[in-house]
């Protein structure tokens, strides 16, 4: 038996009008930047389907700028972020693929460079009622919603990473609700990604860095 909550009958809290083309996309970029260091100098979206054909009416542009800055969807100012991008010295563009069709008709793949020239790409798909799935990270098929907190750990496929990450958050008292690990090819980079039901404490990813097969580590949560 399956519930509905009044969250998705009513939907998000959101500036703009649409679900999907509006709420979600914030969500997708508000996850996106929380996967790579500040500040951001440089950001590109590119948007497939329905996100390509209706993101100026949509405001799906707005919502990815504002996301990208740290704002929820019901942040006023996203109405106003193309202005306060250009305030921030963040560069910005965006690119129509009428191309690729075998993809979510929401989706969007945002490439983010920080000041300290570190670069991060992700895939992202808008499901509807605000609800999104990180589908893609530096093209690595993966499968994260953002629901719950996570820790997303980058490290090279060798045994003992996977305990050595568990184990870290057993001794916070850390309950795991899933994890999954993606990998590109066996004994290559592989992303651990583990969702927790409570908040996930900051200290947690240095302990994680501890291992050295760990590249690096991020805390992600709305």
């Amino acid at each position: 038996m399956s519930f509905i909550s009044v969250f998705n009958v009513l939907g998000p809290n959101m500036i703009g009008p649409s679900s999907s083309h509006t709420a979600g996309a914030a969500v997708i970029a508000y996850l996106a930047q929380k996967m790579i260091t500040g500040p951001l100098k440089r950001v590109e979206f590119t948007l497939y389907g329905s996100f390509a054909k209706t993101y100026r009416g949509h405001g799906t542009d707005r919502a990815l700028l504002g996301g990208i800055m740290g704002f929820h969807t019901d942040d006023i100012r996203i109405r106003d972020s193309f202005a306060i991008a250009k305030e921030e010295g963040i560069e910005f563009r965006f690119v129509e693929n009428h191309v690729e069709d075998e993809v979510h008709p929401n989706t969007v793949d945002i490439r983010m460079e920080n000041t300290g020239n570190q670069t991060m790409a992700i895939r992202g798909e808008s499901l509807g009622g605000g609800k999104v799935r990180i589908s893609r990270i530096n093209g690595v098929e993966v499968d994260f919603s953002g629901e719950y907190s996570a820790v997303i750990v980058i490290h090279r496929d060798k045994p003992g990473v996977v305990a050595h990450i568990t184990r870290c958050l057993s001794e916070r008292g850390i309950n795991i609700a899933f994890m999954r690990l993606f990998r590109e090819n066996k004994g290559h980079t592989a992303y651990s990604i583990v969702e927790s039901d409570g908040t996930l404490p900051e200290d947690v990813a240095a302990s994680i860095r501890e291992n050295a097969n760990v590249h690096d580590v991020m805390v992600v949560g709305l």
